[in-house]
């Protein structure tokens, strides 16, 4: 995308949220608040919270580029609420989640958000970094309700509603050249391709390959693309004539499975490391399956669902049991430990007595150890970092729960740890 589309695409965002906002603002304004009292029993609440329910907005998308994560992110926040109330809710009241689905559309994104924003406490789920990004302003000025999006681009930092959970995509990329630099045979010299999409996930994710090419020594050869562009049959020529020696994936899916197939079936047998949204397990039923599973890594702000832990194993009964007709992959775990966050943010809200979303937010703040049981311990105390720099990598692998094996433990690069996110 040249330098005047993409300032288009943020004008035109810019213009749906004002416009969004605009209409949304004469709903509001009848309760325009954000307080509501006290209620029965000495809680104080506002939006989305009455006597009765706490009610909370998914902006998902399950019809678009992210569909099969979008919709396991979805059923996993589901489950946990369900077994929530089941356990007496918070505060003694049941916890409702109310899903949008957006289909990866800028305008039902910001629509949905604007529809849904009056209505409910906060978001444990917002797909997209583009479109969070969008509504930043907005959430950050007037709403100021909690947002846990699946998203994690550093220009989401800084927020005090808006907060990332694990490491940005600079982060995790830098953790990721780390990896191809110290168990895959790179070195100073190298070239190192990296294909990525337009816009916020794609180009924070160039940042962190960038600064880490820089300290190794390495040359980064670019390749821009839209999230519409399945074929990548010209990348992988592209890199291949420039011959590189590793390959870093900021995309989706289904281009994955378009670029390892093809640079299989083209001889240029690199490996090829994602970022955490690049994968789903169903890619291993496809042509591109073997070649997925010999040369592709993925870099995650957690252990994958298939990993050796009670809560992995709890979570991967418990979502079988629910869903059984569905695959597991990684968007289990996403969706899970963000409304496993959320609701650990609603109960100390509940102990103070406050289920604002200035209060649930002050909550927040308060976990600054939290263990999901996926291997990482993350601090919330500092809105303007991410809450872990560590990344574990995988591997696909058909024959594990979840198609995903873990190849490194959690950890942060040198780099990284002296990296400042969307710097």
């Amino acid at each position: 995308m040249t330098i005047s589309r993409h300032r288009r695409l943020a004008a035109t965002l810019t213009a749906l949220v004002a416009l969004t906002a605009a209409v949304g603002g004469c709903s509001s304004k009848t309760k325009s608040g954000d307080d509501g009292g006290a209620g029965a029993d000495g809680v104080k609440t506002g939006k989305g919270v009455d006597d009765k329910a706490i009610r909370l907005g998914v902006l998902t998308d399950m019809t678009g580029v992210y569909a099969t994560l979008g919709k396991s992110v979805t059923q996993a926040q589901q489950l946990y609420v369900k077994q929530l109330n089941a356990a007496g809710g918070v505060c003694g009241r049941t916890v409702e989640l109310t899903v949008r689905d957006h289909g990866y559309d800028p305008q039902k994104a910001l629509a949905g958000y604007t529809e849904l924003e009056p209505k409910v406490l906060g978001f444990p789920q917002f797909i997209g970094s583009p479109f969070v990004a969008a509504v930043k302003q907005r959430v950050d000025g007037r709403d100021k309700g909690l947002v846990l999006p699946q998203a994690w681009s550093a220009s989401l930092l800084g927020s005090p509603s808006i907060r990332v959970i694990g490491s940005t995509y600079d982060i995790e990329t830098i953790n990721a050249v780390d990896f191809l630099l110290k168990e895959k045979g790179l070195r100073s010299g190298d070239k190192l391709g990296h294909v990525y999409f337009e816009g916020d996930y794609g180009e924070n994710a160039l940042k962190g390959s960038k600064y880490a090419a820089g300290k190794a020594g390495l040359t980064v050869v670019e390749q821009k693309i839209k999230p519409t562009d399945n074929d990548m049959s010209a990348q992988v020529a592209a890199l291949k004539q420039a011959g590189v020696k590793g390959i870093v994936l900021s995309a989706g899916p289904r281009q994955a499975a378009s670029l390892v197939g093809v640079a299989a079936a083209m001889k240029l047998t690199v490996p090829v490391i994602g970022n955490n949204s690049a994968f789903s397990p169903q890619l291993l039923a496809t042509q591109a399956g073997p070649a997925l599973e010999k040369m592709y890594y993925v870099a995650t702000p957690s252990l994958p669902i298939g990993a050796d832990t009670p809560a992995a194993r709890r979570l991967v009964a418990d979502y079988r049991a629910a869903h059984p007709k569905d695959s597991l992959d990684n968007g289990v775990v996403a969706g899970w430990s963000a409304a496993q966050v959320f609701g650990e943010a609603l109960k100390k809200a509940c102990v103070a007595k406050d289920l604002t979303r200035e209060g649930v937010g002050k909550a927040l703040l308060t976990l600054n150890a939290h263990d999901a049981g996926f291997g990482m311990t993350h601090d919330f105390s500092d809105p303007k970092a991410p809450s872990s720099r560590q990344s574990a990598i995988f591997q696909p692998d058909k024959s594990v729960p979840g198609g995903a094996r873990t190849v490194r433990e959690p950890q942060v690069s040198p780099a990284a740890e002296g990296f400042t996110p969307g710097g």
